[in-house]
């Protein structure tokens, strides 16, 4: 499986990265090219997720807010500084969700389902789509997280756990719980 860079950085620019956010600690308006270099991102990340634009624009404007109110809390783990985004993007979304009882939205192409078919080590037939896209969207919130972040943004295990607030082991294992499931669901078929 190949990884998307824009998700994944070298030490160097982590150490850039690290850089720039001890400028915002001290300087909010050295916070800019955070917002610059993620806010695509997060937007993606949200908007996927859900039906209404708009919304996807006022979630993403929350996050970046908590993030630089909140600037002072964030610790180096080893990860960009997106993965904390994305934990508070992900938190904000799910209260959202709970708030509104909105129903997630799933958006996934046939590349990323031919993923799936091939971690669960079943030959990808276009018949397998249906069954595949039902099972994914039975799937509850974290669990269909864990398949966005790994098969439709191609993120490593370790920035997963992250994201997730769990060990890069758990995440593995949670996965492989996941793909089990979708696995019986297609053998079912």
């Amino acid at each position: 499986m190949s990884f998307n860079s824009k998700y994944h950085h070298s030490a160097v620019q982590l150490q850039e990265e690290q850089v720039i956010i001890e400028a915002a600690k001290t300087n909010p308006e050295q916070f800019a090219p955070l917002y610059d270099k993620y806010y695509k991102q997060i937007f993606g990340y949200l908007y996927q997720r859900m039906d209404c634009k708009d919304t996807a624009f006022d979630l993403t404007a929350q996050v970046f807010l908590k993030a630089l109110t909140n600037i002072n809390r964030y610790e180096y783990k080893g990860v960009p500084f997106a993965s904390w985004l994305y934990r508070i993007a992900h938190s904000e979304l799910m209260q959202m969700f709970r708030d509104k009882k909105n129903k997630r939205a799933v958006n996934a192409d046939i590349g990323d389902l031919r993923h799936i078919c091939e971690e669960v080590e079943e030959f990808y037939l276009e018949e397998y789509i249906p069954v595949l896209k039902k099972a994914i969207a039975e799937l509850d919130g974290d669990d269909l997280q864990l398949v966005e972040m790994r098969f439709f943004e191609k993120r490593p295990f370790k920035e997963i756990g992250e994201i997730l607030n769990i060990t890069e082991n758990n995440a593995k294992v949670r996965m492989y719980r996941v793909l089990e499931r979708l696995k019986k669901a297609i053998v079912a078929k």
